[in-house]
């Protein structure tokens, strides 16, 4: 595989790091982050189809969490909880909004996120894979945003195509060779990744934060020939995926990378694509031990929503939401329930799970708390390091979720009740479920009927949880 010479210097390229203060009892922090991968996609959550041997062996040497969710059941808004520890109904990126030529509405320069709190604690950070907060140059730019190098897709389109003729190293265009949307020769997964096991290299001598928001297994399917794709060929029976929007296949006249390639092997390419997904994870780990960082490193490992349905991806056959009820763009469990790995040897212990009800926003007063520093005022989450270690754990009264497509949508979550808003927008179609997840985990049967005082309880925890945010208005305007 060639590489072009932006990435041949980036290769030889060391990490700068201006540190504030003594930092040699600081664990070095990852966090990876899959992008649309299910909740029943590893094999330690039930996967059967797919070899996740990496991940399953992660869990056995750390904690299963069972019930943590993402932000978001979609990307960008997802990240942005991530990123400042707020939920959907205070955070500035509340969906996925387009910012041209290139990125995404950005995160405004005043947010404080887990990446300037742990860099004013001491440690060097990055970010490696897909960004969609703002663009080169805005107040959403990562470098802007707490992370002193980034490299890979700062727009979350553009990581629609795995080929692509571009990435991003700061604010720099890394050419990638090969790539003209005709030919297909350097797979920007791998590219990311190799520039992540660097990262770690270079800075093995202090503390650091690696985020690594990988972009498998989003569509499109494709990935090269090779040990991935032939574990599974020949196991599935195919029904081919064909994409018939003019450019959207490698070589079209009009190719856009708005859309996902034709895939003849769809079931095939997506198992080989998480397994793909999991060598990497192993790779991150097997890095640690060389280096000697695996007993000063936490590794926490996530996805960002519900599996997709898109570019010929299968989660029904897959069983990707692991039988909860929903996809990407629900706020059903299968939308926004996410699996969660902790990973901290000698300090976590093995083979562990937890039942806490946590959610991305509790992951910046997580590490904060990690790295023995304050959080800021008025964020939503709660750190669950004292569940880490096993101590006495705060619990959530509820979680609140708000997503701005098809018509508005509503959620609260409080114990095991869980209430849900459709059609938010139109007043005449607005339809309430709820559901006893204690004894319906699969939010088959709507119990609003028979309990109106729980509605009416959990509806005014989402108008108190919303506020008002005139670019996102959740009005329908």
């Amino acid at each position: 595989m060639k590489y072009s010479a932006s990435i041949i210097a980036l290769a030889l390229a060391g990490t700068a790091c201006t540190q504030t203060k003594p930092t040699q009892e600081l664990p070095n922090i990852i966090y990876i982050l899959a992008d649309d991968l299910g909740y029943g996609d590893l094999g330690c959550y039930g996967q059967e189809k797919i070899e996740t041997p990496n991940l399953d062996k992660m869990a056995a040497e750390g904690m299963l969490f069972t019930q943590h969710y993402s932000g978001s059941t979609v990307c960008a808004p997802s990240r942005c909880v991530l990123m400042t520890g707020k939920h959907t109904g205070h955070t500035v990126v509340r969906g996925n909004k387009e910012f041209q030529p290139e990125g995404q509405f950005p995160m405004k320069a005043e947010e404080v996120t887990v990446a300037e709190l742990l860099k004013q604690a001491g440690y060097t950070t990055g970010a490696f894979g897909k960004w969609g907060l703002g663009f080169i140059g805005t107040g959403g730019d990562p470098n802007s945003q707490g992370f002193d190098e980034f490299f890979g897709y700062n727009c979350q389109r553009q990581a629609h195509r795995y080929f692509p003729e571009h990435l991003w190293h700061n604010d720099q265009k890394v050419i990638l060779e090969g790539n003209d949307f005709k030919e297909t020769e350097t797979y920007s997964a791998n590219v990311i990744h190799e520039q992540a096991i660097k990262f770690i290299k270079d800075n093995k001598n202090k503390p650091f934060f690696l985020y690594y928001p990988s972009t498998i297994p989003h569509a499109e399917l494709i990935i090269p020939e090779g040990e991935m794709k032939q574990k599974y060929q020949g196991k599935f029976q195919e029904t081919p995926y064909i994409d018939s929007n003019p450019g959207a296949n490698y070589g079209d006249e009009d190719f856009e990378v708005k859309y996902y390639c034709s895939q003849p092997e769809p079931r095939t390419t997506f198992a080989a694509m998480v397994s793909q997904l999991d060598k990497q994870v192993g790779e991150v780990l097997a890095t640690l031990k060389e280096q000697g960082l695996d007993k000063k490193t936490i590794v926490i490992f996530a996805s960002d929503n519900g599996p997709h349905k898109e570019g010929g991806a299968d989660p029904e056959f897959f069983n990707s939401n692991g039988n909860l009820r929903g996809f990407k763009r629900d706020l059903y469990e299968g939308g926004v329930r996410s699996p969660m790995i902790v990973w901290w040897p000698e300090t976590i212990r093995q083979g562990s799970k937890s039942d806490l009800i946590s959610a991305f926003w509790d992951v910046l007063p997580t590490l904060a708390d990690i790295a023995s520093i304050s959080v800021p005022e008025k964020i939503d989450g709660i750190s669950f390091l004292p569940e880490l270690l096993g101590k006495k754990q705060e619990q959530h009264d509820h979680l609140y979720w708000e997503f701005h497509e098809q018509g508005g949508k509503q959620a609260v979550r409080k114990g095991n009740w869980k209430l849900i808003k459709l059609n938010v927008y139109n007043p005449e179609k607005t339809q309430i479920e709820l559901y006893d997840l204690t004894n319906d985990p699969e939010e088959q049967n709507d119990v609003s009927q028979r309990h109106p005082d729980i509605v009416t309880q959990l509806e005014e925890i989402m108008k108190s949880e919303h506020l008002y945010n005139a670019d996102f208005p959740f009005d329908g305007s």
